[in-house]
């Protein structure tokens, strides 16, 4: 395993489990697809919040960050250990970014090299790239990154939601090449839901934050910062698509010089407001 996977292995500021949480994993499977299937009862999406009923306060905490602060939350409703079946009524508030990000903390807190993707999913609708987020984890014996999709593992979307083969998950860096290649519609890609999410922003918004998250600053799905706010009411030009073409090609070599530099950059680093 290189320095640069072993990087992975380490928490960053939304990964960090606090020490006193450490015993609460100590039961989940030893396995990465376990963990993520385990992890499939700790979340419950809002729109399943609401509908069983769920107190409306509580739909707030799809908007908590830090991986430690979700877990307090959790066994807040419900002290038992990760490894214990919770009812839904009992299950943090979250989205597929939680799932997945939750995901990538126990396996980083087990030294296991892993990491939150933002980007696409394409098995949900024929034709559709709906904004999705996934776990990598790295297999050392296979030498390279395993995609799993924590938060849907066990429906039959596509062969195998444990690892997912090329082209099932788009990275926001890999739509967005094929977006500039012309192999793909890009308002064909967005949030589901939605009439207005769809196009070449709601890409290039997932290739910046799956940049940050490439730099372990998982943030939420709809945090925007830089120029992404202005790219979403069609205020930028070529030169920000141009920057936008950088990150990807950067994102797809796993370049670790490459991107640590370009997220240092004002159009591209996470402001101190989200990571606080």
């Amino acid at each position: 395993m290189t320095d640069d996977v072993l990087n992975y292995a380490q928490p960053g500021p939304f990964t960090t489990l606090d020490t006193t949480q450490l015993p609460l994993i100590d039961g989940l499977p030893r396995d990465p697809v376990g963990i993520c299937t385990a992890v499939q009862s700790l979340v419950i999406q809002p729109a399943d919040a609401m509908a069983l009923g769920i107190a409306e306060d509580r739909i707030a905490e799809k908007n908590i960050r830090p991986v430690s602060e979700l877990i307090t939350a959790l066994t807040a409703l419900d002290p038992a250990p990760l490894h214990q079946p919770r009812t839904p009524e009992t299950r943090v508030v979250g989205t597929c970014r939680h799932f997945a990000t939750i995901a990538c903390a126990i396996l980083r807190a087990r030294g296991v090299a892993s990491r939150a993707r933002c980007g696409f999913g394409t098995y949900f609708q024929e034709g559709r790239g709906f904004d999705h987020w996934i776990t990598e984890y790295w297999d050392d014996a296979q030498r390279r990154w395993v995609r799993v999709d924590t938060e849907h593992l066990g429906r039959n979307l596509v062969d195998h939601l444990d690892d997912l083969a090329p082209g099932e998950f788009l990275t926001g860096g890999e739509a967005w090449v094929q977006y500039r290649n012309g192999m793909i519609d890009p308002y064909t890609f967005g949030v589901v839901g939605t009439d207005h999410a769809w196009g070449p922003h709601e890409i290039s918004g997932n290739v910046v934050r799956d940049l940050a998250s490439l730099c372990k600053q998982e943030t939420l799905n709809w945090d925007e910062w830089g120029r992404m706010t202005a790219a979403y009411e069609g205020e930028t030009g070529p030169d920000y698509d141009r920057l936008i073409d950088a990150v990807a090609d950067a994102c797809s070599k796993d370049d670790p010089q490459a991107l640590t530099l370009l997220f240092a950059s004002e159009d591209l680093a996470v402001p101190q407001h989200i990571i606080a």
